[in-house]
Parts: structure tokens; C-alpha cells; sequence
């Protein structure tokens, strides 16, 4: 990108003697940014800005006024070059917010997403109202296939307490940044990693209050529809099923029908192209009372999920 100086445009309006203002250059950033296809670019420009200047990124609103020195600049401009390239802003600050809990992230994982809060919340419900973890039962014990950050697990972890968490993934550098995201909130302890593809690692034996998945869910024929952003960065195991989208959940819904208590939970996030053909999965199962779909803000089917016999 070129350097954070006066663009020519801006010559008749800005006075050379001007100096670069946090304001200034969230200003001449954003329209940067949006110029290059960012679909949020003032929250993109305030999040790298806040992470060259090693603040949290409201402390921006009471410092619009100050002098950005050279070396922060310097730093803010690569920062602000790779995300014009593409990269994705939880990469290049190494994080990102989901259910509240702040996840560190690489490019071994998916970007955690509001989407996929939603089956957090379905999996907390379950277990609420599920009658498993009950004095003298045992802890209630969850499986977050495909876990890549861990955002599902660990969220489950740190809000149901005494819920003990298996998080699985094929992705052995996958595992090690939920390891990470799980010591940093404290609930390492009751956690277990597994590197295994699916369920196949684990004993078909009924363990499972809950099993919840964001599996790849994307169809071939949808790639055209999905960010360049994603689908130049983020891993694309973790987001390609195959031709249809319901390769993996055509998979792992027997797996999991197998390895689920009576009355346990099987909740996965799909696309809204493929909900009506996942109830269908569930139905052909026969192991499943008939599914149910949620919504998510959009008004999108986002999460199907259905109860064991």
C-alpha cells in the first residue's frame, strides 16, 4: 500500500501542515480499506489501529485528537497493507471475540463467528434441560467435533460448570490452539483433546450428553459465493464438504447416533442451502426424533439439530 501521507484527492482539503491524528487515519483507512473489498472497514481500521498502538480499541474514542508517532504508523501501515491483500484481521492481531471470551487464532483455524454462537447457546439449552450431570450422575459430557479454535468447547466450558469436554479435530496444529484458548480461560482441566477425523477415534459406546459441530458444511458449487478473504486464507479442509456441502454431517450424524446417551443432542451448524437436506439426514438415521431448525439473526437456517431415541 502506499505510505500513510496526504492522498492527492485530499491536497484541496487537508492542510499540508496536518499530522496524523488517531481520527485522521482511521478516516483516510477506512476509505482505504473499503476501496479494497473490506466489508467492515472502519472495525477493521479501529482493530488494527488499536493493536499497532497496544490498546484496547475504545481508548481510540477518547484519543481522536493525538499525534500518531512513526514507529506505531509504521507498524499500522503493514498491518493495514496485509489486510488490503486479504488477510483476515483476527490473523493479523492474532485474535478474536466470540460469546463474549477473546480467542487467539492462526491460520490453522477458522476465524470463529457470530453464526456459530448460536450453537453454543443450543448446546448450554440442551444441557439445562437434558437431565444428564444430575447429583450422583456424573459430570455431563460434551464433544465439539472439528473444535479448530476451540470456540465452541471452551465457550461450553466456561459456562457450564462441571460439564466435562472432549474437543476433537483432525488438525494436529488445530488442537494446539485450542489447548492454548482452554488454559487462557481456565478450563483446561475439565477438557480433553483428541486428534482423530470425526468421532471415528473414539469408542462407539453412549457417552455423550451433547455433541455439538461446525463441520465443513460448504459446497464446490458455493465457492464462487464465499470472500476471497476467506477462501485464500482460512483452511479450506475446514470449510469444503465436497460437491454438495453434507459430505461430513452425512458422516458423522451415524457416528454420533452411536456414541450419544438416549435423550442426548446432536446440534450442528449448517448453510441455509443445505438445513432442509440435513432434517432429511437425520430422518433416514431413524435413531433421531424428527430435527428442529434455528435461525440466526439474519433470519438464515443456521443450526439443525435433533434428539437421540
Amino acid at each position: 500500500m502506499p505510505s500513510l501521507r496526504i492522498p492527492h484527492s485530499a491536497l484541496r482539503t487537508l492542510p499540508m501542515s496536518e499530522s496524523w491524528t488517531v481520527l485522521r487515519l482511521l478516516t483516510w483507512t477506512t476509505d482505504y480499506l473499503k476501496s479494497h473489498g473490506s466489508e467492515s472497514p472502519r472495525l477493521d481500521a479501529e482493530v488494527l489501529l488499536a493493536h499497532a498502538r497496544s490498546c484496547e480499541r475504545i481508548m481510540l474514542y477518547t484519543a481522536f485528537d493525538q499525534v500518531v508517532d512513526e514507529q506505531v504508523r509504521g507498524k499500522f501501515r503493514e498491518l493495514v497493507k496485509r489486510r488490503a491483500e486479504g488477510v483476515p484481521v483476527a490473523y493479523l492481531v492474532g485474535k478474536r471475540e466470540f460469546y463474549s471470551l477473546s480467542f487467539h487464532v492462526t491460520p490453522d483455524v477458522l476465524v470463529p463467528r457470530p453464526e456459530t454462537e448460536f450453537v453454543v447457546v443450543a448446546a448450554l439449552d440442551a444441557l439445562k434441560g437434558s437431565g444428564f450431570g444430575v447429583q450422583g450422575s456424573g459430570p455431563a459430557v460434551v464433544a465439539d467435533v472439528g473444535t479448530g479454535s476451540g470456540a465452541i468447547a471452551v465457550a461450553v466450558a466456561k459456562h457450564a460448570a462441571g460439564v466435562r469436554v472432549v474437543a476433537i479435530d483432525i488438525s494436529a496444529a488445530a488442537l494446539a490452539v485450542a489447548k492454548e484458548n482452554a488454559a487462557m480461560h481456565g478450563v483446561a482441566e475439565r477438557m480433553e483433546f483428541v486428534e482423530g477425523d470425526l468421532l471415528s477415534s473414539l469408542a462407539a459406546d453412549p457417552t455423550f450428553a451433547v455433541i455439538a459441530s461446525n463441520p465443513p458444511y460448504i459446497g464446490e458449487s458455493e465457492i464462487g459465493t464465499l470472500s476471497p478473504s476467506v477462501i485464500q486464507h482460512e483452511p479450506r479442509g475446514a470449510l469444503i464438504a465436497g460437491p454438495t456441502g453434507t459430505e461430513v454431517i452425512e458422516r458423522l450424524i451415524p457416528q454420533a447416533a452411536e456414541r450419544l446417551l438416549a435423550g442426548g443432542w446432536l446440534i450442528l451448524e449448517v448453510s441455509p442451502l443445505i438445513a432442509s437436506r440435513v432434517v432429511e439426514l437425520f430422518a433416514a438415521d431413524g435413531r433421531f426424533t424428527p430435527a428442529t431448525v434455528g435461525k440466526d439473526l439474519a433470519g438464515l437456517a443456521r443450526v439443525v439439530q435433533a434428539r437421540r431415541k
